[in-house]
Formats: structure tokens, C-alpha cells, sequence
């Protein structure tokens, strides 16, 4: 019961947020707080979420790759009262109780760079959760005379910090789940080049999404 309210509530609030914001900061920010809330309640089906998912994935199809949450977007003085120190089980208490206060806290002021609340508490895993795979040349083939396997590639991968701020960092095959690298076999057809994006829901319900070029 509580997994349906929280997904109607989370299209609600989107809905609300995307027609209380004045036009000029609507064009700038409104789809973030939108990604937020869809996200964390598994992209429900709605014309909004389906519109915040697709600028969630537009965002890492290159050029150029962007973080696909940009918290730090989400427009300042949504909530009328001042930013607060979140604690988890005081949350998920309240959340229980009424959508609306785990709304209040997700939609609080944020400031560039991350969010200018407390996010680490466990109701915020699902920001952490995302991370973008941005694999710009594998392969693993025989090369030289001697046809040894060799196994050569250029990788990033995109987190979130405990605030929500993102950063890049390089990584290895070996790192990779297989929906980025389905095949590390000494062949042709492990040629990959493309960025994968992959995320949590509120509930911890795993998505993905591979974008090849």
C-alpha cells in the first residue's frame, strides 16, 4: 500500500512543482525536482516523469555527457521554511504518516554543487545511487604477430557524493556490470564504445539505460 501512495504521491508533487514554478525559473529548473521525485518513486507513468526520464537520459546521450541529476538545479524557495537537518528515522516515520514531509525535505533549498540540506541519510540512497558509465573505446583482440590478446580501453564512471554533488573518476573493465561490457572475450565482438546510466528507486528497485555511439 505504502509503495502505490508513494508513487502517486511522487507524480503529484512533480505535477505540483512543475506548475508552481514562475516561467522564468520553470525553463531552468522545474525538470530536476521532477527527476528527483520520479526517480525516487520508480518513474511512474505520467506525461511529466516520462518527460523528467527522458531529459535524465538525453543528459548522458553525448556529446556532451552531463550529470543526469543536477540537484543543484532544483529551484531555491520551493519549501517555505528554512533548509533542515534530515535524519532518517524521523523521515521515514513522517513519510509514513503523510507524503508530504518527505516531499518538503526532497524539494527543501539547494544551492550550486549539491544540495544545501543533510542527504545522507538512507532515504537519499537513491541520488547515490546513480552512476554513469562512460566507456569511450573497449576492445580485447588479437593484435602483433604472435596474436596475443590484448585487452585495451578508455573508462570514466560518474557518482554522487553524500551531498549530491557529482564527480568523474577513471575505471576498469573489471569494474564494469555486464550491461556495460557484455563480453570481455578476445574478440571482435567485444568492440563498445557508449554511455550507460544506472540508478536505484526509492525501494531499491535496480534500472539501467546504454546509450551505444
Amino acid at each position: 500500500m505504502w509503495c502505490v501512495l508513494f508513487r502517486k504521491w511522487c507524480v503529484g508533487v512533480a505535477m505540483a512543482v512543475l506548475s508552481s514554478v514562475a516561467p522564468q525559473a520553470a525553463k531552468a529548473y522545474q525538470v530536476d525536482c521532477a527527476i528527483l521525485l520520479c526517480l525516487a518513486g520508480g518513474w511512474p507513468a505520467s506525461a511529466e516523469c516520462s518527460h523528467a526520464r527522458a531529459v535524465f537520459i538525453r543528459r548522458i546521450t553525448p556529446w556532451p555527457i552531463e550529470p543526469p541529476l543536477q540537484i543543484w538545479r532544483c529551484p531555491m524557495g520551493v519549501v517555505g521554511h528554512a533548509p533542515v537537518q534530515s535524519t532518517a528515522p524521523r523521515i521515514w516515520e513522517a513519510s509514513h504518516q503523510r507524503g508530504e514531509a518527505l516531499g518538503q525535505i526532497i524539494l527543501a533549498q539547494v544551492v550550486e554543487g549539491g544540495a544545501d540540506i543533510d542527504i545522507s541519510g538512507r532515504e537519499f540512497d537513491f541520488v547515490r545511487s546513480i552512476r554513469v558509465w562512460d566507456v569511450r573505446h573497449y576492445s580485447h583482440r588479437e593484435r602483433g604477430r604472435e596474436d596475443d590478446c590484448e585487452e585495451r580501453f578508455t573508462m570514466r564512471l560518474g557518482t554522487y557524493g553524500t551531498q549530491g554533488d557529482f564527480d568523474w573518476q577513471s575505471t576498469t573493465p573489471a569494474a564494469a556490470p555486464t550491461w556495460v561490457l557484455p563480453s570481455r572475450q578476445c574478440s571482435w565482438a567485444s568492440w563498445r564504445r557508449g554511455v550507460g546510466v544506472e540508478w536505484e528507486d526509492h525501494e531499491g528497485n535496480h534500472g539501467f539505460e546504454w546509450v551505444s555511439y
